[in-house]
């Protein structure tokens, strides 16, 4: 009923945008986006009002479209700790349905790491 990239990449300090499908009839259910890789204990990082409207969370925004059937999540000013398992969700009555998303963060140019040292 939903489901998205098994593994996605980013880049220290830049932005990842994750989308996940699901079968017609959820468009007006709220969708979430969770990190842990306990799918039982995960923590809901962002999660829609039930509607189209773009919600967003410190660093992380998600957005529901109907027509396409698909949800989006961005994640913003990537750091190497957000590296973990994450998971799309559609909340719904008796169980939420949920995809897992394995989530890389890869260290950007080192010049981003402020000042170099002396050079000889």
């Amino acid at each position: 009923a939903i489901s998205g990239p098994r593994a996605v990449r980013g880049v220290e300090q830049e932005s990842l945008t994750v989308r996940c499908r699901y079968d017609p009839g959820y468009e007006s259910y709220v969708k979430w986006w969770c990190q842990g890789a306990d799918w039982n204990s995960c923590r809901i990082v962002v999660k829609t009002t039930g509607s189209e409207k773009e919600v967003k969370k410190d660093r992380v925004s998600i957005k529901d479209n109907w027509k396409d059937r698909s949800f989006t999540v961005t994640m913003e000013k990537l750091r190497l700790n957000d590296s973990d398992t994450y998971w799309c969700g559609i909340e719904r009555v008796g169980a939420d349905l949920g995809y897992r998303i394995e989530v890389t963060i890869d260290p950007g140019p080192a010049l981003s790491r402020g000042p170099a040292g002396p050079q000889n």
